[in-house]
């Protein structure tokens, strides 16, 4: 497993958080996603044989934030 944290912006609220949460929990490979509003940063532990850090980007991207 890895560990990666994502710097964001563009998050205005809790559920902004509890979005960015929700979408990449559901990416495979991804064991653990714990986003915070208050430091505006993601950090994901995921499998890297099945994940990709790219994708996380592009699934925050899409949500409307983004990865700085």
């Amino acid at each position: 497993m890895k560990t990666i944290t994502l710097k964001l912006s563009g998050l205005h609220c809790v559920s902004c958080s509890l979005n960015i949460d929700g979408e990449l929990e559901d990416l495979p490979g991804v064991t653990a996603v714990s986003t915070s509003y208050a430091r505006q940063e993601t950090i994901i532990t995921y499998d890297p044989t099945l994940a990709n850090p790219a994708q996380f980007g592009t699934v925050i991207e899409k949500l409307g934030y983004h990865v700085i």
